[in-house]
């Protein structure tokens, strides 16, 4: 008998290479600018006409924001797993398939991802549930666009996964792209919860049982006992199964696709799609993430973001050196984070 097919969204992150509009207190995924919705939102939407159910894995910072935006947008998630404290991916995807059903189908999404191309992204989806159900763990690489440094990259062979590889340099980037069989690994994974219960125990039987143990210290709210978490080994979903699976098959996909995770990836999503809600773009190609002000300057290529209590200037198409000025924010200023 066919299992039930459940988006697991992930939520855990801080989006610290957007600070200071993103904070620990509301990450990136929450921030309402992509048409007055948030990337959680916009995941939720996306998805809830292709599942018969959803299954969020948060945290306790995290659970009550997630919480106001469904009921915002008329959706109700009834299983939650708030994690005390985070273990990567790995264990709270293994988290979330010991909640479900052995042949449930697990279509797991990170909650802070903004995808276009409905048509093509529910085809890679039905795709995806078709391998599934011959129990392969299924990735989904994304078609590069550029010869792009940080993301991960997939090797493969029509369906057939090669290799993973790590963030590359600019030059091995290019390669990868000239080569033509490398894609974005994306982060979206679709898979039975048995399959990928038994590809972990194989490949890493201690976050097995040490996840296995946790998982029945679960409070009725979905709260987990941290002394438990701690003794779960930290790891992503790739180094610990897919890495070393023999079981993995890629969807190659065509969807526009991005993480959003810096600046300049906003403002290119925005411009692409002219959704530029937010967004204040001056004669001189400098733009700015700035609420009810105006933005005057005859300097150009710059990005300028203005909250209630920091202002911050980059250089575009250097925004991720946000990271600097955040690791210096916390030593004199660790009340903005």
């Amino acid at each position: 008998m066919k299992g039930r097919i459940v988006n697991v969204i992930l939520s855990g992150g801080s989006g610290t290479r957007l600070w200071p509009l993103s904070r620990e207190s509301k990450p990136k995924q929450f921030i309402q600018m992509f048409n007055d919705l948030s990337l959680f939102q916009h995941t939720v939407n996306r998805n809830k006409g292709l599942v018969d159910d959803f299954l969020l894995v948060t945290n306790s910072l995290q659970i009550n924001q997630a919480k106001s935006q469904l009921d915002d947008i008329s959706v109700d998630i009834s299983k939650i797993i708030i994690e005390p404290i985070g273990r990567n991916t790995a264990p709270a995807i293994a988290l979330a398939a010991l909640s479900l059903d052995k042949d449930d189908i697990m279509i797991v999404t990170p909650s802070d991802h903004m995808i276009d191309d409905l048509e093509l992204y529910n085809r890679s989806i039905e795709k995806s549930l078709e391998l599934a159900e011959q129990d392969f763990l299924v990735t989904f690489g994304i078609k590069p666009t550029n010869p792009n440094t940080g993301f991960g990259y997939i090797e493969s062979d029509g369906e057939n996964v090669l290799s993973f590889r790590e963030k590359p340099d600019s030059k091995t980037a290019k390669d990868f792209l000239n080569e033509g069989n490398f894609n974005w690994n994306s982060g979206i994974f679709c898979f039975k919860a048995s399959t990928f219960l038994n590809e972990l125990k194989k490949y890493n039987q201690l976050m097995f049982e040490a996840c296995l143990i946790a998982i029945k210290s679960i409070s009725k709210e979905g709260e987990l006992n941290k002394e438990l978490m701690l003794k779960i080994p930290s790891d992503s979903i790739d180094y610990a199964v897919l890495e070393k699976s023999e079981k993995i098959k890629t969807i190659s996909s065509k969807f526009y696709w991005t993480d959003l995770g810096t600046f300049d990836a906003i403002i290119d999503y925005k411009i692409k799609s002219n959704k530029v809600d937010g967004l204040v773009k001056t004669t001189s190609d400098t733009y700015g993430f700035i609420e009810g002000k105006k933005l005057y300057t005859n300097k150009t290529d710059l990005i300028v973001v203005d909250t209630e209590d920091s202002i911050i200037i980059l250089d575009r198409n250097h925004s991720n050196e946000v990271k600097e000025l955040y690791s210096h924010m916390k030593i004199v200023n660790p009340e903005l984070k």
